[in-house]
Protein backbone atom coordinates (compact mmCIF):
# COMPACT_ATOMS: atom_id res chain seq x y z
CA UNK A 1 0.00 0.00 0.00
CA UNK A 2 0.67 3.22 -0.63
CA UNK A 3 2.14 5.30 2.81
CA UNK A 4 -0.28 7.40 4.60
CA UNK A 5 0.15 10.17 6.75
CA UNK A 6 -1.68 11.05 10.15
CA UNK A 7 -2.70 14.46 10.34
CA UNK A 8 -5.04 15.03 12.62
CA UNK A 9 -6.02 13.64 16.01
CA UNK A 10 -9.32 14.68 17.93
CA UNK A 11 -10.19 13.26 21.00
CA UNK A 12 -12.63 12.63 24.28
CA UNK A 13 -11.18 10.17 26.46
CA UNK A 14 -11.21 9.19 30.03
CA UNK A 15 -9.26 11.54 32.80
CA UNK A 16 -10.54 14.44 30.40
CA UNK A 17 -8.57 13.76 27.96
CA UNK A 18 -10.03 15.95 25.56
CA UNK A 19 -7.10 16.65 22.98
CA UNK A 20 -4.24 15.30 21.92
CA UNK A 21 -2.21 17.79 24.14
CA UNK A 22 -4.63 16.69 27.02
CA UNK A 23 -3.88 12.63 26.31
CA UNK A 24 -0.24 12.91 25.83
CA UNK A 25 0.32 14.54 29.58
CA UNK A 26 -1.52 11.99 30.94
CA UNK A 27 0.33 9.24 29.04
CA UNK A 28 3.63 11.10 30.24
CA UNK A 29 2.06 11.66 34.21
CA UNK A 30 1.88 7.37 33.86
CA UNK A 31 -2.10 8.45 34.90
CA UNK A 32 -4.52 5.77 36.23
CA UNK A 33 -7.52 7.54 34.52
CA UNK A 34 -10.02 4.71 35.78
CA UNK A 35 -12.53 5.26 38.24
CA UNK A 36 -15.92 4.32 40.07
CA UNK A 37 -19.16 4.21 37.98
CA UNK A 38 -20.55 7.90 38.48
CA UNK A 39 -24.09 8.22 39.62
CA UNK A 40 -25.33 9.74 36.20
CA UNK A 41 -25.17 6.24 34.22
CA UNK A 42 -26.56 3.97 36.54
CA UNK A 43 -27.18 3.19 40.31
CA UNK A 44 -23.70 1.14 40.80
CA UNK A 45 -25.41 0.02 44.46
CA UNK A 46 -28.16 -1.20 43.03
CA UNK A 47 -25.76 -3.60 40.10
CA UNK A 48 -22.85 -4.13 42.19
CA UNK A 49 -22.52 -7.55 44.04
CA UNK A 50 -19.64 -9.19 45.56
CA UNK A 51 -19.93 -12.70 44.17
CA UNK A 52 -19.94 -12.99 40.81
CA UNK A 53 -22.69 -15.61 40.49
CA UNK A 54 -25.37 -12.85 41.68
CA UNK A 55 -28.06 -12.78 39.00
CA UNK A 56 -28.45 -9.60 37.50
CA UNK A 57 -25.32 -8.18 39.31
CA UNK A 58 -21.61 -6.97 38.54
CA UNK A 59 -18.85 -7.48 40.78
CA UNK A 60 -17.14 -4.72 39.14
CA UNK A 61 -17.54 -1.19 40.50
CA UNK A 62 -14.85 0.45 37.66
CA UNK A 63 -14.65 1.78 34.29
CA UNK A 64 -13.09 4.97 32.48
CA UNK A 65 -15.93 7.33 32.10
CA UNK A 66 -16.01 10.60 29.45
CA UNK A 67 -17.13 13.50 32.00
CA UNK A 68 -20.13 15.52 30.81
CA UNK A 69 -21.56 13.47 28.65
CA UNK A 70 -24.71 15.35 28.59
CA UNK A 71 -22.88 18.61 27.32
CA UNK A 72 -23.08 19.20 23.02
CA UNK A 73 -23.32 22.40 21.48
CA UNK A 74 -26.24 21.61 19.12
CA UNK A 75 -26.68 24.83 17.60
CA UNK A 76 -22.66 24.73 16.25
CA UNK A 77 -23.75 21.87 14.41
CA UNK A 78 -27.05 22.93 12.64
CA UNK A 79 -28.87 20.28 14.93
CA UNK A 80 -32.41 21.27 16.39
CA UNK A 81 -32.70 20.55 20.16
CA UNK A 82 -35.69 17.80 19.53
CA UNK A 83 -33.21 15.76 17.53
CA UNK A 84 -30.26 16.59 19.90
CA UNK A 85 -31.67 15.08 22.29
CA UNK A 86 -32.79 11.93 20.43
CA UNK A 87 -28.91 11.59 19.40
CA UNK A 88 -26.71 8.78 21.11
CA UNK A 89 -23.55 10.84 22.53
CA UNK A 90 -21.27 8.48 20.16
CA UNK A 91 -22.81 10.40 17.48
CA UNK A 92 -22.01 13.37 19.22
CA UNK A 93 -19.09 12.97 20.32
CA UNK A 94 -17.71 11.51 16.70
CA UNK A 95 -18.71 14.93 15.38
CA UNK A 96 -16.56 16.96 18.17
CA UNK A 97 -13.71 14.76 17.51
CA UNK A 98 -13.68 15.06 13.82
CA UNK A 99 -14.36 19.31 14.07
CA UNK A 100 -11.26 18.74 16.19
CA UNK A 101 -9.23 16.80 14.01
CA UNK A 102 -9.96 18.51 11.38
CA UNK A 103 -9.00 20.96 13.17
CA UNK A 104 -5.53 20.21 13.99
CA UNK A 105 -5.12 19.21 11.01
CA UNK A 106 -5.06 22.69 9.51
CA UNK A 107 -7.85 21.16 6.58
CA UNK A 108 -11.14 23.92 6.86
CA UNK A 109 -13.95 21.74 6.42
CA UNK A 110 -15.45 24.13 4.28
CA UNK A 111 -12.65 23.26 1.44
CA UNK A 112 -13.22 19.85 2.35
CA UNK A 113 -17.16 19.95 1.48
CA UNK A 114 -18.58 18.48 -1.94
CA UNK A 115 -15.43 15.93 -2.28
CA UNK A 116 -14.31 12.83 -2.16
CA UNK A 117 -13.64 12.33 2.00
CA UNK A 118 -14.23 9.07 3.25
CA UNK A 119 -15.85 8.18 6.97
CA UNK A 120 -14.79 5.26 8.61
CA UNK A 121 -16.39 4.38 11.81
CA UNK A 122 -15.73 1.66 14.30
CA UNK A 123 -18.76 0.69 16.94
CA UNK A 124 -20.79 -1.40 18.37
CA UNK A 125 -23.23 -0.62 20.69
CA UNK A 126 -25.62 1.95 21.79
CA UNK A 127 -26.46 1.92 25.44
CA UNK A 128 -28.46 5.28 24.71
CA UNK A 129 -30.60 3.85 22.12
CA UNK A 130 -31.46 0.84 24.66
CA UNK A 131 -32.60 3.28 27.27
CA UNK A 132 -34.56 5.09 25.05
CA UNK A 133 -36.56 2.20 23.33
CA UNK A 134 -37.60 0.21 26.49
CA UNK A 135 -40.84 2.48 26.51
CA UNK A 136 -42.40 2.83 23.24
CA UNK A 137 -44.45 5.36 23.76
CA UNK A 138 -40.80 7.69 24.11
CA UNK A 139 -39.75 7.27 20.51
CA UNK A 140 -40.30 9.71 18.06
CA UNK A 141 -39.30 10.94 14.81
CA UNK A 142 -35.65 11.40 15.31
CA UNK A 143 -35.21 8.22 17.68
CA UNK A 144 -33.95 5.97 14.81
CA UNK A 145 -31.52 8.09 12.90
CA UNK A 146 -30.40 9.06 16.57
CA UNK A 147 -29.20 5.59 17.77
CA UNK A 148 -28.54 4.06 14.18
CA UNK A 149 -25.03 2.61 13.99
CA UNK A 150 -24.97 3.59 10.34
CA UNK A 151 -25.89 7.29 11.52
CA UNK A 152 -22.84 7.55 13.62
CA UNK A 153 -20.63 7.70 10.05
CA UNK A 154 -23.33 9.16 7.67
CA UNK A 155 -24.13 12.20 9.88
CA UNK A 156 -20.51 13.17 9.70
CA UNK A 157 -20.93 13.05 6.09
CA UNK A 158 -24.27 14.75 6.02
CA UNK A 159 -23.22 17.50 8.26
CA UNK A 160 -19.58 18.73 6.47
CA UNK A 161 -20.96 17.16 3.04
CA UNK A 162 -18.07 14.21 2.06
CA UNK A 163 -19.10 12.36 -0.91
CA UNK A 164 -17.00 9.33 -0.47
CA UNK A 165 -17.51 6.01 1.45
CA UNK A 166 -18.98 6.41 4.92
CA UNK A 167 -19.96 3.36 6.81
CA UNK A 168 -19.94 2.04 10.46
CA UNK A 169 -17.39 -1.13 10.62
CA UNK A 170 -18.32 -3.58 14.07
CA UNK A 171 -16.14 -6.85 14.49
CA UNK A 172 -16.00 -6.14 17.92
CA UNK A 173 -12.68 -4.82 20.06
CA UNK A 174 -11.41 -4.85 16.19
CA UNK A 175 -13.83 -2.21 14.70
CA UNK A 176 -11.92 0.88 14.89
CA UNK A 177 -8.73 -0.81 13.39
CA UNK A 178 -10.30 -2.60 10.65
CA UNK A 179 -12.09 0.68 9.39
CA UNK A 180 -8.68 1.96 9.57
CA UNK A 181 -7.30 -0.71 7.05
CA UNK A 182 -10.30 0.01 4.87
CA UNK A 183 -9.33 3.83 4.97
CA UNK A 184 -5.84 2.91 3.86
CA UNK A 185 -7.12 0.86 0.91
CA UNK A 186 -9.31 3.39 -0.40
CA UNK A 187 -6.43 6.08 -0.24
CA UNK A 188 -4.12 4.10 -1.62
CA UNK A 189 -6.70 3.20 -4.87
CA UNK A 190 -7.69 6.76 -4.97
CA UNK A 191 -10.87 6.37 -4.24
CA UNK A 192 -10.43 9.24 -1.74
CA UNK A 193 -8.59 12.80 -1.01
CA UNK A 194 -8.71 12.56 2.48
CA UNK A 195 -10.04 9.98 5.25
CA UNK A 196 -11.55 10.04 8.32
CA UNK A 197 -11.52 7.30 10.72
CA UNK A 198 -12.73 7.33 13.93
CA UNK A 199 -13.78 5.03 17.02
CA UNK A 200 -16.47 5.25 19.62
CA UNK A 201 -17.78 3.36 22.24
CA UNK A 202 -20.92 4.51 25.48
CA UNK A 203 -21.43 3.52 28.49
CA UNK A 204 -24.80 4.01 29.77
CA UNK A 205 -26.41 0.58 31.31
CA UNK A 206 -25.12 -2.40 33.29
CA UNK A 207 -25.98 -4.79 30.88
CA UNK A 208 -23.09 -5.66 28.46
CA UNK A 209 -20.79 -5.00 32.20
CA UNK A 210 -23.00 -7.59 33.50
CA UNK A 211 -22.89 -10.13 31.13
CA UNK A 212 -19.13 -9.59 30.53
CA UNK A 213 -18.89 -10.43 34.48
CA UNK A 214 -20.66 -13.87 34.07
CA UNK A 215 -17.86 -14.53 31.26
CA UNK A 216 -15.30 -13.70 33.85
CA UNK A 217 -13.74 -11.29 31.00
CA UNK A 218 -13.68 -8.17 33.51
CA UNK A 219 -10.85 -7.24 36.71
CA UNK A 220 -12.81 -7.52 40.12
CA UNK A 221 -10.39 -4.48 41.34
CA UNK A 222 -10.87 -2.55 38.11
CA UNK A 223 -7.28 -2.51 36.90
CA UNK A 224 -5.78 -3.76 33.44
CA UNK A 225 -2.98 -5.38 34.23
CA UNK A 226 -0.96 -6.62 30.84
CA UNK A 227 1.10 -8.80 30.57
CA UNK A 228 1.67 -8.95 34.76
CA UNK A 229 1.74 -12.19 36.58
CA UNK A 230 -1.68 -10.81 38.36
CA UNK A 231 -3.71 -10.10 35.41
CA UNK A 232 -7.05 -10.92 35.45
CA UNK A 233 -9.55 -8.96 33.46
CA UNK A 234 -9.88 -5.78 31.60
CA UNK A 235 -12.18 -3.04 32.69
CA UNK A 236 -14.38 -1.36 30.62
CA UNK A 237 -14.56 2.33 29.73
CA UNK A 238 -15.80 4.84 26.84
CA UNK A 239 -14.69 8.09 24.53
CA UNK A 240 -14.11 8.47 21.00
CA UNK A 241 -10.94 9.54 18.87
CA UNK A 242 -11.03 10.91 15.19
CA UNK A 243 -8.25 10.54 13.12
CA UNK A 244 -7.41 12.55 9.17
CA UNK A 245 -5.45 10.70 6.81
CA UNK A 246 -3.94 11.81 3.80
CA UNK A 247 -1.40 10.40 1.43
CA UNK A 248 1.68 10.91 2.19
CA UNK A 249 3.28 12.72 -0.63
CA UNK A 250 -0.13 14.77 -0.41
CA UNK A 251 0.06 15.76 2.95
CA UNK A 252 4.13 16.34 2.46
CA UNK A 253 3.34 18.58 -0.99
CA UNK A 254 0.85 20.16 1.64
CA UNK A 255 3.12 21.07 4.47
CA UNK A 256 1.16 19.23 6.91
CA UNK A 257 2.35 18.19 10.53
CA UNK A 258 2.66 14.64 9.88
CA UNK A 259 2.50 12.57 13.59
CA UNK A 260 3.34 8.85 12.02
CA UNK A 261 3.23 7.40 8.89
CA UNK A 262 1.28 4.16 8.10
CA UNK A 263 3.04 1.51 6.27
CA UNK A 264 1.17 -1.50 6.35
CA UNK A 265 -2.35 -2.68 7.30
CA UNK A 266 -3.51 -6.29 7.73
CA UNK A 267 -6.59 -8.08 8.92
CA UNK A 268 -7.52 -11.80 8.97
CA UNK A 269 -9.32 -14.34 11.86
CA UNK A 270 -9.22 -16.83 13.87
CA UNK A 271 -11.39 -19.56 12.22
CA UNK A 272 -12.64 -22.37 14.50
CA UNK A 273 -10.34 -22.17 17.75
CA UNK A 274 -11.45 -24.21 21.01
CA UNK A 275 -13.88 -21.49 21.75
CA UNK A 276 -15.04 -18.57 19.84
CA UNK A 277 -13.47 -16.08 22.36
CA UNK A 278 -10.09 -17.50 22.58
CA UNK A 279 -7.68 -16.01 20.51
CA UNK A 280 -5.26 -17.91 17.79
CA UNK A 281 -2.00 -17.94 18.13
CA UNK A 282 -1.53 -19.10 14.68
CA UNK A 283 -3.45 -16.67 13.29
CA UNK A 284 -1.89 -13.63 15.21
CA UNK A 285 1.75 -14.98 13.77
CA UNK A 286 0.55 -15.22 10.24
CA UNK A 287 -1.37 -11.64 10.07
CA UNK A 288 2.16 -9.95 11.81
CA UNK A 289 4.03 -12.00 9.02
CA UNK A 290 1.80 -11.18 6.28
CA UNK A 291 1.87 -7.18 7.36
CA UNK A 292 5.40 -6.66 7.97
CA UNK A 293 6.43 -8.64 4.82
CA UNK A 294 4.65 -6.87 2.40
CA UNK A 295 5.60 -3.70 3.89
CA UNK A 296 9.61 -5.14 3.41
CA UNK A 297 10.42 -4.14 6.98
CA UNK A 298 12.55 -6.31 8.98
CA UNK A 299 11.35 -7.77 12.32
CA UNK A 300 14.63 -6.40 13.56
CA UNK A 301 13.59 -2.70 12.65
CA UNK A 302 10.60 -2.68 14.82
CA UNK A 303 11.11 -1.73 18.54
CA UNK A 304 7.93 -1.09 20.03
CA UNK A 305 4.15 -2.21 19.63
CA UNK A 306 1.21 -1.17 21.34
CA UNK A 307 -0.17 -4.81 21.87
CA UNK A 308 -4.43 -5.64 22.10
CA UNK A 309 -2.91 -6.15 25.83
CA UNK A 310 -6.46 -6.52 27.28
CA UNK A 311 -4.66 -8.19 30.83
CA UNK A 312 -6.68 -11.60 30.83
CA UNK A 313 -4.58 -14.27 31.73
CA UNK A 314 -5.69 -16.07 28.20
CA UNK A 315 -5.65 -13.49 25.76
CA UNK A 316 -2.26 -11.95 27.13
CA UNK A 317 0.57 -14.68 26.52
CA UNK A 318 -0.93 -15.43 23.13
CA UNK A 319 -0.60 -12.14 21.63
CA UNK A 320 2.66 -11.81 23.99
CA UNK A 321 3.99 -15.03 21.70
CA UNK A 322 2.78 -14.12 18.77
CA UNK A 323 4.60 -10.80 19.24
CA UNK A 324 7.98 -12.23 20.56
CA UNK A 325 8.16 -14.96 17.88
CA UNK A 326 7.55 -13.01 14.27
CA UNK A 327 9.13 -9.63 15.97
CA UNK A 328 11.48 -10.28 19.20
CA UNK A 329 13.27 -13.21 17.97
CA UNK A 330 13.19 -12.12 14.36
CA UNK A 331 16.26 -11.07 13.76
CA UNK A 332 19.26 -9.52 15.66
CA UNK A 333 18.29 -7.15 18.51
CA UNK A 334 20.33 -4.74 21.15
CA UNK A 335 17.71 -3.89 22.88
CA UNK A 336 14.49 -5.94 23.34
CA UNK A 337 11.32 -5.43 21.67
CA UNK A 338 8.95 -2.52 23.62
CA UNK A 339 5.27 -3.89 24.09
CA UNK A 340 2.49 -2.14 26.08
CA UNK A 341 -0.97 -1.20 26.20
CA UNK A 342 -3.14 2.02 26.77
CA UNK A 343 -5.88 -0.10 28.18
CA UNK A 344 -3.39 0.02 31.62
CA UNK A 345 -4.12 3.72 31.82
CA UNK A 346 -8.04 4.25 30.40
CA UNK A 347 -9.30 0.81 30.30
CA UNK A 348 -10.52 -0.86 27.09
CA UNK A 349 -12.93 0.66 25.06
CA UNK A 350 -13.89 -2.04 22.75
CA UNK A 351 -14.69 -0.88 19.23
CA UNK A 352 -12.68 2.19 19.95
CA UNK A 353 -9.71 0.30 21.89
CA UNK A 354 -8.20 0.65 18.70
CA UNK A 355 -7.72 3.96 17.50
CA UNK A 356 -7.29 5.29 21.18
CA UNK A 357 -3.89 3.05 21.00
CA UNK A 358 -3.56 4.36 17.83
CA UNK A 359 -3.25 8.35 19.05
CA UNK A 360 -1.43 6.84 21.67
CA UNK A 361 1.64 4.86 19.23
CA UNK A 362 1.03 8.15 17.26
CA UNK A 363 1.57 10.97 19.63
CA UNK A 364 4.72 8.82 20.62
CA UNK A 365 6.35 8.45 17.32
CA UNK A 366 5.87 12.02 16.89
CA UNK A 367 7.20 12.93 20.48
CA UNK A 368 10.10 10.49 20.21
CA UNK A 369 9.15 8.86 23.88
CA UNK A 370 7.18 5.69 24.81
CA UNK A 371 5.23 6.31 27.86
CA UNK A 372 4.47 3.39 30.44
CA UNK A 373 2.73 0.43 30.49
CA UNK A 374 0.62 0.57 34.15
CA UNK A 375 0.28 -2.25 36.75
CA UNK A 376 3.47 -3.81 35.46
CA UNK A 377 4.87 -5.84 38.77
CA UNK A 378 5.90 -9.57 38.17
CA UNK A 379 5.95 -10.64 34.21
CA UNK A 380 3.40 -13.03 33.67
CA UNK A 381 5.02 -16.32 34.04
CA UNK A 382 3.29 -17.78 30.76
CA UNK A 383 5.73 -15.82 28.93
CA UNK A 384 9.03 -16.14 28.49
CA UNK A 385 10.05 -12.82 27.84
CA UNK A 386 13.66 -13.17 28.13
CA UNK A 387 13.25 -16.29 25.23
CA UNK A 388 11.01 -13.62 23.26
CA UNK A 389 13.08 -10.63 23.49
CA UNK A 390 10.09 -8.64 25.02
CA UNK A 391 10.40 -5.90 27.66
CA UNK A 392 7.01 -3.65 29.22
CA UNK A 393 8.23 -0.19 29.78
CA UNK A 394 7.46 0.64 33.38
CA UNK A 395 8.50 4.41 33.06
CA UNK A 396 8.80 6.82 30.07
CA UNK A 397 11.20 5.36 27.80
CA UNK A 398 13.45 7.86 25.15
CA UNK A 399 12.92 6.25 21.88
CA UNK A 400 15.95 6.60 19.92
CA UNK A 401 16.42 4.76 16.50
CA UNK A 402 19.28 1.97 15.75
CA UNK A 403 21.22 4.56 13.37
CA UNK A 404 21.14 8.24 12.75
CA UNK A 405 19.53 7.60 8.80
CA UNK A 406 17.12 5.14 10.40
CA UNK A 407 12.97 6.13 11.26
CA UNK A 408 10.99 4.87 14.37
CA UNK A 409 8.94 1.82 13.54
CA UNK A 410 6.63 0.52 15.56
CA UNK A 411 3.32 -2.07 15.13
CA UNK A 412 -0.33 -2.04 16.53
CA UNK A 413 -2.87 -4.70 17.29
CA UNK A 414 -6.47 -4.94 18.00
CA UNK A 415 -8.15 -8.36 18.48
CA UNK A 416 -11.82 -8.87 18.22
CA UNK A 417 -13.66 -11.33 20.70
CA UNK A 418 -15.37 -12.96 17.82
CA UNK A 419 -11.67 -13.31 16.18
CA UNK A 420 -11.31 -10.51 13.76
CA UNK A 421 -7.72 -9.41 14.23
CA UNK A 422 -6.09 -6.05 12.53
CA UNK A 423 -2.65 -4.76 12.89
CA UNK A 424 -0.83 -2.12 11.03
CA UNK A 425 2.83 -0.95 11.07
CA UNK A 426 3.75 2.62 11.57
CA UNK A 427 7.16 4.68 11.55
CA UNK A 428 8.01 7.94 12.15
CA UNK A 429 8.12 10.89 9.78
CA UNK A 430 11.40 11.64 10.26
Amino acid sequence: MEPVAIVGIGCRLPGDSDSPDAYWKNLLAGRDLIRETPADRWNLDAYHAVDPAAAGRTYTRWGGFVSRPDEFDATFFGIAPREALRMDPQQRWLLETTWEALEDAGYPPANLAGSNVGVFVGISGSDYGDVQKRSRFDVDAYTNSGNALSIAANRISYLFDFRGPSFAVDTACSSSLVALDLACQALSRGDIRVAIVGGVNSLFTPDLTIGFSKASMLSPDGRCKPFDAGANGYVRAEGAVSLVLSPLDKAVANGDRVYAVIRGTGVNQDGRTGSMTVPSLVQQMRLLHDVYGRAGISPAQVSYVEAHGTGTPVGDPIEATALGRILGCGGPRDEPLWIGSVKSNLGHLEPASGVAGLAKLALALHHRAIPASLHFRAPNPEIAFDTLRLAVPTRVVEWRARATDEQLCAGINSFGFGGTNAALLFRSFS
